[in-house]
């Protein structure tokens, strides 16, 4: 039942590729024309205004810390979209979730980031594209960083090996937090990052090959029946609930045995956000499905312009699905091409103001662990200019079935699927991997 997702033609977003390189000309040069348009491609605007709070030379800008969460359960809540499941104690016998080290306040105005995933991509396009070299040093620049995100106590024999071609693995993580308040980008106001506040309720893998040429979005369903270390026996969700981003990726790293590069958190709020930011989204609904909270109480079958809120309603919604957490992921996978395609449409990169407002928001709400330098990030968004949608495959784990354990409805993972898949995303043979399978292709029109 593991179904594989690919990205459609038709659903191309065209990056220009004859931007100025790293170390092109700096703050008041406009790119020249470059040759004869390809389909898709972004016209580039003369110039774009100057944002009010870049740095001037010799300025430092303190980089805010989120502190290092703890492995202290929290409790699960009611069984809302997104609700950790209520798990009764660790498995293992003998295993006690530690206090935290430390919890750092997290200060308001710090450092911003420049990745999340598929926003990565056409953020990393928009600033090539669309805006100059001195805003591409600006926006990559303002980074904010989650440190300590990585497990340090993991046995040699448990931790995968680093890719030996060269491709990049990133971790990307979408929170629905218990708190009102945002807890990731740069208007995070939440005092502590608290165990049990937040709970990862979209989980993807995004492989990146060492030609930059393509990207691979692997979704990991959030009520996947696995092993989290130090607890046993639960849904994965559940591991950065109690261990933050350390516990996660330890998680992932056992089950797939794919050494994870780099993290990306984003909070969902900050998808309504970017969503409202760029004028809303256009998704289809091939069939009338429930729909918990809106007008109606459902999602009449046809085309939706969505706003963020609309947006948010649908990426979170999974009862009345058929196939619930699994149709939700495609939803999900289905909302982040529409949001990469409308970022990257003509009526954002030629429109200066526009285009300024939804990368001032892009990056005020994404953060990425501390492994990830300026020079890094500049170096991969640079790499990655000319990928277009149609260059990125979609899928989900493979999956074997669904089942209830105590009174949780769990997903049960296809072991000997999944050994397959996170065999080819370790080798970098993805492409192979993809051109050999069943797909089950991703269009416009997913319910």
């Amino acid at each position: 039942m593991g179904a594989i997702v690919a990205g459609k033609d038709d659903d191309r977003a065209g990056v220009a590729g004859d931007a100025e390189p790293p170390g092109a000309p700096g703050p008041g040069d406009t790119a020249e024309p470059g040759g004869t348009a390809e389909p898709g491609d972004i016209a580039e605007p003369a110039h774009i205004p100057e944002p009010r709070d870049i740095p001037e030379p010799g300025d430092t800008v303190e980089p805010r810390e989120i502190p290092e969460p703890g492995a202290t359960p929290g409790a699960a809540g009611p069984s809302e979209p997104g609700d950790v499941p209520e798990v009764a104690g660790p498995s293992e016998p003998g295993a006690k979730p530690g206090p935290p080290d430390r919890r750092a306040r997290i200060r308001r105005r710090t450092r911003r980031v420049l990745f999340g995933a598929l926003i990565l991509l056409c953020t990393g396009a928009l600033l090539i594209a669309g805006t100059g070299y001195w805003a591409y040093e600006h926006y990559t620049g303002r980074v904010q960083r989650i440190p300590h995100a990585f497990p340090t106590d993991v046995p040699a024999d448990a931790l995968p090996p680093p890719s030996k071609s060269g491709s990049q693995t990133f971790l990307l993580v979408g929170l629905d937090s218990r708190s009102d308040l945002p807890t990731t980008g740069n208007d995070a106001e939440a005092p502590e990052w608290k165990p049990g506040a937040q709970r990862s309720d979209t989980m993807m893998l995004v492989h990146l090959p060492a030609d930059h040429k393509h990207a691979y979005v692997v979704s990991l369903p959030r009520d996947s029946w696995v092993n989290i270390p130090g607890h046993g026996m639960a849904k994965l969700n559940a591991a950065f609930s109690w261990g933050g981003p350390p516990l996660l990726i330890d998680t992932v790293q056992r089950l797939t045995k794919v050494r994870i590069d780099h993290l990306a958190v984003i909070d969902w709020s900050g998808f309504r956000e970017l969503t409202d930011a760029v004028g809303g989204v256009d998704i289809t609904v091939d069939r009338t499905v429930s729909r918990r909270n809106g007008p109606g109480g459902v999602w009449t079958a046809g085309p939706h312009h969505m706003d963020g809120a609309d947006a948010l309603d649908y990426v979170r919604e999974r009862y009345g699905l058929p196939n619930g957490d699994l149709d939700r992921t495609h939803r999900q996978q289905n909302f982040l091409r529409a949001v990469l395609a409308k970022t990257l449409s003509g009526g954002t990169v030629t429109n200066p103001l526009k285009l300024k407002r939804t990368l001032d928001q892009v990056t005020s709400v994404v953060s990425v662990d501390d492994r990830l330098s300026d020079g890094a990030l500049r170096n991969l968004v640079w790499d990655l200019r000319s990928v277009r949608a149609s260059d990125m495959a979609f899928m989900n784990t493979p999956v074997a079935g669904f089942d209830s354990i105590g009174k949780q409805s769990v997903v049960l993972l296809d072991a000997n699927g999944g050994a397959e898949l996170w065999e080819a995303m370790r080798n970098d043979t993805m492409a192979g991997f993809v051109a050999t399978h069943s797909l089950d292709t991703l269009g416009s029109r997913v319910s």
